[in-house]
């Protein structure tokens, strides 16, 4: 990643925004060195060209998939399509339920999506696990009113 940030042309993509999992101290040492190195170049301050920042993994590399069950469900499930974000947003629902854990879960569908909701969202849709469903699509919007439309989001 950081031999294509080399090449990449830094007037046009500034700030730069550097985000690694909390547990990766690696990756952002490389990433500050890489800006240190051009702000000496440029003679310019690297708060100025770049903002590094740590998030919080919901899954550590090589965890059980039982345990990262309680690591991943958090206060908010942002998801956007992908058939995978199913089992979570359904352990999500179940846990609400149930009342063991509260998860907000949005959905974005896809701009692609212009005549019908993907399955994924149909199914957060039809059996209402979706706190919000969100559409980029009026017509969308109109076949299914519980759907939120945003506009263009790209």
């Amino acid at each position: 990643m950081l031999n294509l940030l080399v090449v990449l042309q830094k007037d046009r993509f500034n700030p730069r925004f550097y985000i690694a999992a909390a547990t990766d101290n690696m990756s952002l040492q490389k990433a500050q060195l890489l800006e240190n190195s051009l702000a000496a170049e440029n003679a310019t301050r690297v708060t100025d060209t770049a903002q590094f920042m740590k998030i919080y993994r919901s899954r550590e590399v090589g965890q059980s998939y039982i345990t990262s069950v309680w690591t991943t469900l958090v206060a908010m499930i942002l998801c956007n399509g992908p058939g995978t974000c199913i089992p979570l947003c359904a352990i999500a629902f179940i846990f609400k339920v149930l009342g063991i854990r509260w998860s907000l879960i949005f959905y974005v569908e896809s701009i692609a999506r212009v005549r019908r909701l993907s399955l994924s969202g149909l199914l957060l849709y039809k059996l209402r696990m979706a706190d919000q469903l969100f559409v980029q699509w009026p017509q969308l919007q109109r076949q299914y009113p519980r759907a939120t439309y945003v506009g263009r989001l790209m």
